[in-house]
This record gives C-alpha cells, structure tokens and sequence, in this order.
C-alpha cells in the first residue's frame, strides 16, 4: 500500500524474537513452575486427566504445548485417561480435520478429544451462582477430572483485556447460560471491558471468579509474535502465570500515538483469526481506539468462513436497520441472545465511525446486510482520502492495542 508522507502512521506491536528453543522451553517451565510444583510431582497414577486447549479461531500451538505435557506424564499417565477439550465457548464445534491439523495424528488417535457444546446442559455440570450474580455451568469432562490442566494463548481482547488464563474455563468451557451473563451488556458496555484491562474489568473480573469454583491443578500459556512464533512462555498457578504472561503480551502490544486520525487502515490479523466477519469485530475495534468521531475504518479480512452461518450475529444484525437500534435493542432490559456481545461492540464502533470492509469471501450483499459497506480496493480508498487527513495502517490489527498517549 502507498501511503502518502508526512500524514501516515504504521503501527506494529513491539516484535519479539522467537524463543531459540520452545520444546526445551516448555521442558523447564513444566519442571520449574510459577507458584507450583512440577507438573510430573502433581500427577498420581490412575488419575483421569482433563486438558483444555484453544479451538481453531486462534493461534495457539497446541501440538507442542500438549506434546510436551503428555511426555512429561509419560509412565504416570495413560493417553487413553487423557480427554483433551476443546475450549469453543459458543463458537461451532471444530471437525476432525481441523482437530488433527490442531494436534496431529498420533495424539488425535491416543487420546479422548471432545468439543465442548455450550447448548448441551446434559454435558454441564451446575455449580451455583458465582461473582456478580453469574450461574455457572461448566462441562462435566472438566469438573469431573481428577487433573486439570489449562493451556492458552495470550494475546489482547477486546473485551476481556486478554485471552489466555482463566478464560480457558469461561467462557471456553462454559454453559450458555453462563456465557451469556459473562457477555450481558453492562458487562460489555463498562469502560473497564476493554483492550489490555483485567482487574477491575467487570467480564474478566467473573471469569476469574469462575475459575476459582473449578481451579486447574496447572496451567500454561504462551506469547506469540507476529510470525507466530513463540516468544513467552509461562507455567503454574492459574493466576500468577496469566498476570505474567499479560505483563509481556502489554509490553508488546501497547503503542502510543500523539493524536486521532481520520482514516485508520486495521486487519484482522491474517489466519487463523480472520476466519470470520465476527471475528473480524476485533480489527475494527483495534482501529475504533485511534479513529477520529465520524473518521472512517477500513478493515481487510478473509472471512473464509463466512459471516459465519452458526451463531446468532448474522440474525441479530439483520434484525434491525441499522447501528444505533441494534444498540437500543441490545441494551433494552431482559434481552439475552448468543453472540450480542459483539454486535453491541460492532455497533457502538459505527456510531462512531463509518467502516469499510474488504473480503474476497463474503458478497456485497452479505456486508450491507451486516450494515457495512463493501469495497474492492483499500488502495483507492487511501487515494480518495482528502488531502490534508492523517491516515494510520494497523497491519496486524488486533495484536496491537493503539491508545492516544
């Protein structure tokens, strides 16, 4: 993309050189842990093992990460006492291919792996009320393991403040129900629900609290950067291994700027995260953070999956003509419905913003029943811009947590 001088910002996160040695890494952390002994002195044989990993929307490297803790349990535990879960929240169950491009072949066929469906109450466990008035039910593969083990990816959410920790319990394993208050809108309309915020953050601050009724007995995480290479990684109690692992992931991420702009350029990261137009709410939130009021976004995203076809986003948006009586709707006491959360995000970004979405994968159509307007070439939108406005380029959208300084 050209982009004109003197009026052109690019910001990138802080990139970190990959770890020279991952698998000897993950080693060491596994033995010399944060706040908890060693994963192989915590495992008694016999025991049946829950591990918790991300589905196929996110990056994580789950291969290494659960190769190396099965060979860590190696002559404790038995592959076939090994349920390994995949955290969907209320995002589609991930196929068998995916699955083994996830894991690879040898522990798709060694162990147990189920998807987690947070529809299906036969598959939930009810442990009462926790937090901030939320009901927490959470699935039985987990609360019945005799270990459980998280791990994740940390990166910034927009409004969780981060992934990774405590959310690979909730809302990843989590109950409709109990997702659907984690994600209400006085949550998700709180100042405090926002990019790189934890404590005092009103959704994570529940999640936490959730975690703590059905606590791993270990947990990991790592920090990637921008070739998805791994550049951090953390291991031990839930808690402590989370805040340091987001101490590095806000290190990275965090850019300043002097001013707003009046068009801001952002993608959705590339694969696997720009599967999407849900997904891609996250780029265009990343931009609404350093959009002048009334600018304009314009966020590239494959989309490859659609809009997607499962979940309620796509009936929620076409429900109402616009932005602002989505908004109305969604704040309108007693409403509850899957996937508003980023609607309501969505909507609040266009009432503050006009936003431009390039996708090869979704029609013309298909955006402006999402209430977005569709275009060909990001190029020529930067060339129409008018002379004198500043333009700022996101190229890695969502990995970067831009904020005025």
């Amino acid at each position: 993309m050209d982009l004109p001088d003197g009026r052109s910002t690019v910001i990138t996160p802080t990139f970190r050189p990959a770890l020279p040695d991952p698998e000897r890494a993950i080693q060491n952390a596994l033995r010399s842990p944060i706040n908890a002994r060693p994963l192989r002195e915590i495992a008694r044989k016999g025991q049946r093992v829950a591990i918790s990993v991300c589905d196929v929307t996110r990056a994580q490297p789950r291969l290494l990460m659960v190769q190396a803790i099965l060979d860590e349990l190696e002559g404790v535990i038995r592959p076939e006492d090994v349920t390994i879960l995949i955290a969907t929240g209320t995002h589609r169950s991930n196929t068998d291919d995916e699955v083994r491009s996830m894991l690879g072949d040898e522990i798709f066929d060694a162990c147990r792996i189920v998807n987690h469906v947070a529809r299906d109450e036969s598959t939930l466990d009810d442990l009462g009320m926790v937090g901030n008035g939320v009901p927490v039910k959470l699935n039985r593969e987990w609360t019945g393991a005799d270990l459980r083990i998280t791990t994740g990816f940390v990166e910034p959410h927009f409004f969780a403040g981060f992934s990774g920790g405590p959310k690979m319990i909730a809302p990843g394993l989590a109950g409709i129900d109990t997702v659907l208050t984690l994600h209400d809108a006085a949550r998700i309309g709180h100042p405090d629900a926002t990019w790189g915020v934890i404590e005092g953050n009103p959704v994570h601050d529940d999640v936490r609290a959730i975690a703590r009724v059905a606590p791993p007995d270990f947990s990991m995480d790592v920090v990637l950067n921008s070739d998805q290479e791994v550049t951090g990684l953390y291991a031990g109690e839930l808690f402590a291994m989370h805040v340091a692992a987001c101490a590095q992931a806000k290190l990275d991420s965090m850019q300043p700027v002097t001013r707003p702009f009046d068009l801001v350029v952002t993608s959705n990261s590339g694969y696997p995260l720009d599967q999407n137009l849900y997904q891609a709410v996250k780029g265009m939130s990343a931009a609404a953070r350093v959009v002048k009021p009334g600018g304009l976004i314009v966020c590239a995203s494959e989309c490859r999956d659609g809009i997607p076809d499962h979940g309620s986003y796509s009936e929620i948006l076409s429900s109402r003509p616009d932005p602002a009586s989505l908004m109305q709707m969604i704040e309108t006491p007693g409403y509850s419905e899957p996937d508003q959360w980023q609607v309501q995000i969505q909507a609040k970004i266009q009432m503050h913003a006009q936003v431009l979405v390039k996708t090869d994968r979704l029609s013309d159509a298909q955006l402006q029943a999402a209430h977005f307007e569709a275009i060909d070439d990001i190029q020529a939108v930067v060339d129409a811009a008018d002379g004198d406005a500043t333009i700022c380029v996101l190229p890695e959208g969502p990995q970067t947590i831009p904020y005025i300084s």
